[in-house]
């Protein structure tokens, strides 16, 4: 091809470049307003989400305010309700104070008379008393809890008669270890044992009756017939043994049907409380000598079974625990003094405040005059205001 015909094609291939040029330049501009649509679309919904996202968080807010000034509304009315069923607990207390002493003293005449035509010996017979205590409850001066430990019923106390500040605990009802902590501040601030020293008992026990008195403990064994077993602390010996003189033992309290033999100490010394089938309504009351274990004396008492959650002895009166099988307040509902100078209107009802379930243990210590009990789980201390009894 000339040089010529070059020049020719020339304007030709520049016109095709200038072409190929401008239609590249309008895809360029069509992609670019494409993606500039897509943008604006994009910052479109972004600024909607944005603001429904501002408004779900205003609404929210609002709602938490509600509901924080609902809460504030509803803590107002439960302390209120709180505070009025407070008193309306203290004006029932009151209320029930009122009402006469039931005529468990009263029945005493009854009961002598039907001592006298049983004739039996030494049972029933007018109590001879050893000291000169002359006390009776006349209320709960004050209650204190001092923790939750070991399961639903059991037992603790201190040692009755002697000046030991240790605290011994029965966990459960059936058992063969006691924990031995050395004073209430190492039972109260540690939650495990790990401050208590263990006792691992020759026989299980059974039941919550047991005592620890004058450096012995005194504890239920069940085989065959019931045993009270006397169990020297110091040396960790079995000192004594007896089988309970009771035939057909049935469990004393209604409401706690795994003791059948409470051990009980007061001014006077040890007592057994227990209920047979003899007179299966009734419990039972005998004087136990601590050194020997012999039944020195025994008496039918008119206090009920039924109900019947626990009981102690104060200056040889037996007092007797109520409650009801849904638990309420627990209530001193029935007074047996066995030297018979306690007067009738002189029995007081003690109620004790309401709290968990019902009492499986409650043991009086003379020497503090205060009750531990053992209220579904928690450890409880009641101090009691005595006065003097009102001889008949």
């Amino acid at each position: 091809m000339g040089p010529w015909r070059c020049l020719l094609l020339l304007p030709l291939l520049a016109a095709a470049l200038r072409a190929q040029q401008q239609q590249f330049m309008e895809y360029v501009e069509r992609r670019l307003t494409l993606l500039e649509e897509r943008i604006s679309q994009w910052h479109d919904q972004s600024s909607r989400y944005s603001m429904e996202l501002r408004d779900f968080k205003n609404q929210v807010l609002g709602m938490l305010e509600a509901a924080e000034k609902e809460r504030e509304a509803m803590r107002s009315e439960a302390e209120s309700a709180a505070v009025r069923v407070d008193r309306l607990e203290r004006e029932v207390d009151y209320l029930e104070t009122q009402n006469p002493a039931p005529p468990c003293v009263e029945v005493d005449e009854t009961l002598m008379e039907k001592q006298v035509a049983t004739a039996k010996q030494r049972k029933n017979e007018k109590y001879t008393k050893l000291t000169d205590c002359s006390h009776t409850i006349a209320s709960i001066r004050a209650m204190k809890i001092l923790k939750r430990f070991g399961s639903t019923s059991g037992l603790w106390t201190k040692d009755a008669a002697g000046n030991s500040e240790k605290i011994y605990v029965f966990d459960g009802t059936a058992n063969d270890t006691v924990y031995v902590f050395p004073r209430m501040r190492e039972f109260t601030l540690f939650s495990a044992t790990r401050k208590a020293t263990r006792i691992k008992l020759p026989y299980p026990w059974v039941g919550t009756g047991h005592l620890v008195y004058d450096g012995h403990l005194y504890y239920i064994r069940q085989q065959g017939p019931f045993q009270v077993i006397k169990f020297n602390l110091a040396n960790k010996t079995v000192v004594d043994s007896s089988v309970f003189p009771a035939e057909e033992q049935i469990p004393v309290f209604g409401l706690s049907p795994f003791t059948y033999i409470e051990v009980a100490a007061d001014e006077e010394g040890l007592w057994a409380i227990y209920a047979t089938k003899e007179d299966e309504k009734n419990i039972c009351l005998a004087k136990l000598d601590p050194t020997s274990l012999d039944i020195e004396q025994m008496w039918d008492t008119p206090c009920p079974r039924e109900n019947a959650e626990g009981a102690f002895v104060v200056c040889g009166a037996l007092h007797v625990v109520y409650n009801t099988r849904l638990p309420s307040r627990s209530r001193v509902q029935c007074v047996f003094d066995v030297s018979g100078t306690l007067a009738p209107e002189d029995a007081s009802l003690v109620y004790f405040p309401k709290r968990y379930g019902s009492h499986s243990s409650m043991k009086y210590s003379p020497r503090e005059r205060q009750i531990y009990a053992w209220d579904d789980g928690y450890q409880i201390i009641y101090r009691m205001e005595m006065k003097k009894k009102l001889e008949v």
